[in-house]
């Protein structure tokens, strides 16, 4: 497993090794064991799997708060997805700042992110799978989001000329990050 830093502290690119044959490939995308030697110990406790038809399909930016904060990792089952993380760890030295990676099941690359995130993704080709652990369990009364274009953030979502974004109703309504009141603290 090749680990790597982002230019935010926390969020790391986990590219899983592949071994291939005549009938395809094997690879490990998570073992415990393994992230343990790279300093990277989480419990998690539910897979998602979802699937975008049109690209140009946004999700996000969203986040669950505490007490059932979730760390995620994503990667790509299918297709090819430009993935985001926001920091909104208030007092943090990078707060609002972004990282994005693409993912796509050509490349095996998977992005962890830690809770005090946010994480969205926009979708670079039709019919793309994102498959991802978290942390904790989904609890509605905790879920939240923040504008995926949100100018204060400043996301290049990288969207081909001609394509508008396909959002749902809560992520068109989703809270400015101005407006919005991080309960996530920097503990640096």
């Amino acid at each position: 497993m090749k680990v790597e830093q982002t230019e935010l502290p926390g969020v790391l690119i986990l590219t899983p090794a592949r071994f291939g044959d005549s009938r395809g490939f094997f690879s490990e995308s998570w073992n415990r064991k393994t992230l343990e030697g790279h300093g990277i110990s989480l419990d998690f406790v539910q897979d998602n799997h979802s699937l975008s038809a049109q690209v140009g399909t946004v999700r996000g930016l969203h986040f669950q708060s505490p007490p059932h904060a979730q760390a995620k990792l994503v990667r790509c089952g299918k297709g090819r997805l430009f993935d985001v993380a926001v920091d909104i760890r208030r007092g943090s030295p990078t707060y609002g700042r972004w990282i994005g990676e693409e993912l796509s099941f050509e490349n095996g690359r998977q992005l962890l992110i830690p809770a005090g995130f946010l994480h969205g993704f926009v979708t670079r080709e039709p019919d793309t799978e994102i498959i991802y652990k978290c942390t904790d369990y989904y609890a509605p009364e905790c879920d939240g989001a923040v504008r995926f274009d949100d100018p204060d953030i400043g996301i290049d979502w990288g969207l081909p000329e001609g394509v508008t974004p396909l959002l749902s109703d809560k992520d068109a309504k989703a809270l400015w990050l101005r407006d919005f009141e991080t309960p996530f603290v920097y503990e640096g």
